[in-house]
């Protein structure tokens, strides 16, 4: 199984680079996010590569780090996931804030990918939910508050004070984030305004 190529981009397709390595020319298949980084023709380039065996085919997948090829792998395990919509997630978020819109249950930041509707955002922030904390740079009360939040086990004042934000205009992932830095230092039996006003100040820095 090929598992990396380094070699000069020969030409570019649709959704594909074609890369020479020593002469031969691999047909590597990447997100858009990727063909867009890599260099004109004739320039160097590594890509971490996804090797895919048919029985009527052979296709490759490539990745800028071995970071982005394993967030490929995990998108796959969600139901309904394959590798056209896995390829769309990653063209249209970066590993890093694929991982925070799940440990923050952002279904809509994944559903802003082309073919990729609220169910298979629902499944893919649900099913991952346990995995993205791990490559998450939130900080982790942020991400217990979030699924606290999405399970409806988070005190009344929090969620007042997360759904007074919002109504502000701040995206639900900010208003979270805010609440959780807020409640740290306010305590358990913070009340909802005084929530909301030390939020809004975690919001102003």
């Amino acid at each position: 199984m090929i598992g990396k190529l380094k070699g000069l981009i020969d030409s570019y397709g649709e959704d594909y680079v074609i890369l020479d390595v020593g002469g031969v020319g691999y047909q590597v298949h990447c997100a858009s996010r990727t063909l867009q980084a890599l260099p004109s023709p004739g320039a160097a380039a590594v890509l971490s590569i996804e090797t895919y065996v048919r029985e009527d085919q052979i296709k490759l997948f490539g990745f800028r780090s071995d970071l982005e090829r394993e967030w490929f792998r995990l998108l796959q395990t969600v139901q309904g996931v394959g590798a056209k919509v896995a390829l769309a997630v990653l063209g249209t978020l970066p590993p890093t804030d694929l991982a925070n819109a799940i440990a923050l249950r952002d279904k809509a930041a994944v559903a802003r990918t082309p073919g990729v509707g609220p169910k298979v955002a629902e499944r893919i922030v649900s099913e991952l939910k346990d995995k993205a904390p791990g490559f998450a740079d939130v900080d982790p009360a942020v991400v217990q508050l979030s699924g606290a939040i999405d399970n409806n086990r988070a005190p009344r004042p929090v969620t007042d004070a997360i759904s007074a934000l919002v109504n502000l205009g701040y995206g639900q992932p900010q208003a979270a984030a805010a609440i959780a830095a807020a409640s740290r230092s306010a305590g358990e039996k913070a009340e909802t305004a005084q929530l909301i006003r030390l939020g809004l100040k975690e919001l102003s820095k």
